[in-house]
């Protein structure tokens, strides 16, 4: 999963660091500082990701309670978006030699410190969703 779009506008700079950046690599040393930016809002931002991590913030749980808990995700986005977040070190991928093997899945400290900002995202949309709904249904009228 890479993102397709890679050229995105800069986070905010001040205009004498954005002047020096120029100096030094040109517009494209600006672009290529948004390069891991991009890839990283690309992994937390996606709604799999945001999911899991949302379900993984209270507590940790296992491969088929997350597949329960999600609506809609397919076992394999569900490993492919698992594995994603284990390897940018937000998630923690226990096995407990049982029979059949438990595989137990929790945010890491850095997940955990990505929790709070997503759980905000989640309470803002649940808070406004009837505002979204009601601006989407006059949005879509006014075509008619």
């Amino acid at each position: 999963m890479k993102p397709e779009h890679t050229d995105v506008t800069a986070l905010p700079v001040s205009s004498a660091e954005l002047f020096a950046r120029i100096e030094k690599g040109g517009v494209h040393a600006v672009t290529e500082s948004c390069r891991p930016i991009t890839e990283i809002l690309a992994r937390v931002g996606d709604k799999w990701s945001v999911m899991i991590v949302r379900l993984l913030g209270f507590g940790p749980k296992r491969f088929n309670e997350i597949k329960r808990a999600i609506n809609g995700i397919s076992q394999r986005m569900l490993t492919l978006t698992l594995r994603g977040l284990e390897r940018d070190g937000l998630v923690t991928r226990t096995v407990f030699p049982t029979i059949p093997p438990r595989v137990d899945y929790e945010l890491t400290d850095l997940g955990r410190s990505l929790f709070p900002p997503i759980d905000a995202l989640g309470a803002w949309a649940f808070e406004n969703r009837h505002q979204i709904e009601a601006a989407r249904a006059r949005f879509d009228g006014q075509g008619e």
